[in-house]
């Protein structure tokens, strides 16, 4: 590793965190979907829906959380896209900084944009009812997995980023992650599913994530889900990492 690695990704994390203060819509943007979605299934869909006892923004807040989360990821794939067809790239080749803090910027940057978005939802969500008895250890527990499955898809959308051909391309990949949590447990419990579409449910990333995530608030044993949502988040970024590393290096190559 370089070793002005740090200080040449924190300079560069200011210029995308200077970009994201002065267009501070692209957060109130990716936090409208998730909150509309909270606002129709808890005000339009959720008397019809049984999850037990319990109020239902309870039970659906931990998947709009990660609805978030992949909604926020277009953005970084967009801002990539835009700085490697605006020759941003080239220039920063000729200057002696680490390659590879370039891509950190844009990650680290995805990630603040992300948190800020997941607070506008979980505020939201108070102010429709949601309460949580989990304590200091339970809300950094939820904090650590939110983060881990941010920057496991923050990394993933790095390599659209860089190869797409144009900027709907870029930002398509938020579209299947958006919809996988419809098929786990983030809406309804997957019991009440028919057997191959039950069985995918229960064995995807979001379910594992979704109830670990769901039981810290409510103060619950987590069990096993949290170790297989670790490893599942843990799998996909080493993946991905290694994956937007390779296409870089071709890249800049």
């Amino acid at each position: 590793m370089n070793k002005h690695f740090f200080g040449d990704t924190a300079v560069l994390l200011g210029r995308s965190l200077r970009h994201i203060g002065r267009s501070p819509d692209t957060i109130i943007t990716t936090a409208i979907m998730p909150i509309a979605m909270l606002l129709l299934f808890v005000y339009v869909f959720g008397g019809a829906i049984r999850t037990g006892s319990g109020s239902y923004v309870n039970y659906l807040l931990p998947g709009i959380l990660l609805i978030t989360i992949a909604s926020g990821i277009s953005y970084t794939a967009y801002r990539l896209f835009l700085d490697l067809k605006g020759g941003i790239f080239e220039r920063f080749q000729s200057m002696p900084i680490a390659r590879s803090s370039v891509l950190w910027a844009h990650v680290l940057t995805s990630v603040v944009a992300n948190l800020l978005s997941l607070v506008l939802v979980v505020l939201v969500a108070l102010a429709m009812g949601f309460r949580s008895g989990a304590g200091v250890l339970d809300w950094l527990a939820v904090t650590g997995i939110v983060l881990l499955f941010t920057l496991a898809l923050t990394w993933l959308a790095v390599i659209p980023g860089l190869t797409a051909k144009s900027v709907d391309g870029a930002s398509a990949l938020a579209y299947p992650l958006i919809f996988l949590p419809f098929i786990s447990s983030a809406f309804v419990p997957t019991g009440s599913m028919p057997g191959p579409v039950r069985a995918f449910a229960e064995n995807q990333p979001v379910t594992s994530i979704v109830d670990t995530i769901r039981n810290l608030f409510a103060q619950q044993q987590v069990g096993a889900d949290a170790w297989i949502a670790i490893a599942w988040c843990a799998g996909l970024l080493v993946v991905a990492y290694v994956a937007a590393m390779a296409v870089y290096r071709r890249k800049i190559s």
